[in-house]
């Protein structure tokens, strides 16, 4: 089975993931692809209770077939290392074969990641060029120039963000007051 995993904070998950879902499920040979919310950030950043990440990706990509979301770095209970949960995910499901769904915005920073080698070896990447992050080993640029930072932060100050965040995932974060947003 191919399997692509799509890893991040997802804090909150914007158009720009569910885009690059949509178009690796649409130009390569995956069956499905795995989106997987950290469940604690290996640089420290501050993020949103698990719960409600997983709550929005739920809400953000219900409409894709071919998804799955997991709440694998939550089982494994510790600072996300995709490294371990490729390794977890490869031991579970030996008939997988892996792909690392990536935006090029990645390449710029392969050198902070725990274990990257062997994460290429586990899941060789699929990247996706996004607009503003150009890398001269990336494709051209597929995905729109958004950024969960910049939604939070239009959020937080009252700003629409109705072209940026997936219908459900703007009502579940109005629902339960999420990033600062009015309820």
């Amino acid at each position: 089975m191919n399997v692509g995993f799509y890893g991040g904070s997802f804090n909150p998950p914007h158009v720009a993931h569910v885009l690059a879902v949509s178009y690796v499920l649409a130009t390569q040979p995956l069956d499905k692809v795995l989106v997987v919310p950290c469940f604690g950030h290996p640089l420290g950043k501050t993020l949103a209770p698990f719960e409600h990440r997983r709550a929005l990706c739920e809400a953000a990509f219900a409409h894709l077939r071919g998804v799955e979301v997991s709440s694998i770095e939550q089982d494994l209970g510790k600072t996300s290392l995709t490294v371990e949960t490729l390794r977890r995910l490869r031991a579970s499901n030996p008939d997988w074969n892996l792909r690392l769904i990536v935006g090029s915005d990645i390449l710029e920073e392969q050198d902070r990641w725990f274990g990257w080698d062997e994460i290429v070896r586990l899941a060789p990447l699929l990247v996706l060029g996004r607009l503003g992050r150009p890398h001269p080993g990336a494709p051209p640029a597929v995905l729109p120039e958004v950024s969960s930072s910049d939604v939070r932060a239009r959020l937080a100050a009252g700003e629409d963000v109705s072209q940026l965040l997936p219908r459900g995932v703007r009502a579940y974060i109005a629902e339960h007051g999420l990033y600062g947003a009015p309820r």
